[in-house]
């Protein structure tokens, strides 16, 4: 069985201020050309369709049109909630959507029922995990704690124990929303710690023959059996030396892996980060090819020169992000302040504050339970407004 599998769409969202509408559109274009010109059996699409939980209208009318080429291509698609949708809005209609073979998986009691196709070698059964925020699905699940680990471990219990019920062969895929321990993330992922942990280990997936995730927006092999596709377009900087694809996958006879390919998406214009003092950059020959691109600048310049942005764009017109990082010596304690907050999530600049404020003293276990619970209620609280518009 041949699948094709894709995730993190994000539509609605834009690039820096920059619509992405009709970069989103044309990789729609070039999915549903995909599924023909490569005789795809089934379309996965491991969450994260809109961008936020109440999308724009033309993102919603992109959606819509996307689902009536996929229904009339005859191939079925099965796709999850993100983090970034709205579980209830993206699921309505979903009993009904499905008779045209768009099969949507939003709701968490629904994990232990799969979409059930066949091929020549039988039965493949393909199960739908939405993303799963761990205080509100919990007790539904049955969960021994709170923590993503914990749900996600309850959630394919509850999988494992229906392919269990099932002929003998019967092969198993799963498409799941969430960070899996080993996935390098980039800055436009939309964090999902809990208590400070976010990752999941790869084990939790034990027992099935291929899992399809979504959350990561760079495509990923953790193991040859659990994959992440990325996202189809890049949504921030840091994803500059990303390749964008989709993985085109053979389930063989036994649930083998037969094939893997990675096809790649239309790439709209290509992302730059150039870095060093205005006049260099105004002058290097060597950056000839970005003035076509999307570009990030870094100027270094000791002291900011006057019109930079200006200046930058009479040669780079695509320039969207300034970022001024000035040359000082290694003492200059302004030197390393934006270093620090580099790569830092917004706990771990918390804590830092924290210890800074009081002279230096590192929080303890208790204090970092009491910051952490703090984050994870403001998430928590944010989730269920979303769950509730």
């Amino acid at each position: 069985m041949r699948l094709l599998h894709t995730s993190d769409w994000h539509l609605g969202r834009s690039f820096h201020r920059v619509g992405l509408l009709d970069a989103q559109a044309a990789f729609l274009d070039h999915l549903v050309a995909t599924v023909h010109a490569h005789d795809v059996d089934a379309v996965l699409v491991a969450g994260d369709v809109y961008d936020r939980a109440v999308p724009p209208l033309p993102a919603v009318e992109l959606f819509d049109a996307a689902l009536h080429r996929l229904a009339e291509a005859g191939v079925p698609t099965v796709m999850i909630s993100g983090n970034h949708d709205s579980a209830r809005r993206l699921g309505v209609g979903a009993g009904l959507i499905e008779r045209a073979g768009i099969h949507l998986r939003t709701d968490p009691d629904g994990i232990g029922t799969p979409v059930v196709l066949s091929d020549a070698h039988g039965e493949v059964a393909l199960y739908g995990l939405p993303y799963l925020e761990p205080a509100l699905v919990r007790e539904r699940l049955g969960a021994e704690r709170t923590g993503h680990e914990a749900v996600l471990a309850a959630a394919m219990d509850r999988v494992r124990a229906d392919l269990a019920r099932r002929p003998a062969g019967t092969r198993s895929v799963v498409l799941a929303h969430a960070f899996v321990a080993g996935g390098a993330p980039s800055d436009s992922e939309r964090d999902i710690t809990v208590g400070g942990v976010a990752a999941v280990p790869t084990g939790v997936f034990d027992g099935v023959d291929y899992v399809a995730l979504g959350h990561l927006h760079g495509s990923q092999t953790l193991t040859p059996r659990v994959r992440y596709s990325g996202s189809p377009l890049a949504y921030s900087f840091s994803e500059t030396d990303h390749r964008k694809t989709m993985w085109l996958i053979d389930l063989g006879a036994d649930g083998e892996i037969t094939g893997d390919v990675r096809l790649d998406c239309p790439v709209p214009r290509p992302l730059a980060r150039i870095r060093g003092r205005l006049d260099d950059l105004l002058a290097d020959p060597a950056l000839t090819p970005h003035e076509q691109s999307w570009v990030e600048a870094t100027l270094t310049d000791p002291v900011r020169p006057a019109e930079p942005m200006a200046r930058l764009t009479a040669r780079f017109p695509g320039t969207l992000n300034l970022v001024f990082d000035p040359e000082r010596t290694g003492d200059d304690p302004g030197a390393s302040y934006a270093q620090r907050l580099r790569d830092r999530s917004d706990q771990q600049i918390a804590e830092d504050f924290v210890a800074h404020v009081r002279g230096g003293a590192a929080l303890d276990g208790a204090e970092r339970a009491v910051l952490y619970g703090a984050f994870d209620d403001v998430r928590v609280d944010t989730a269920e407004r979303e769950v509730g518009r």
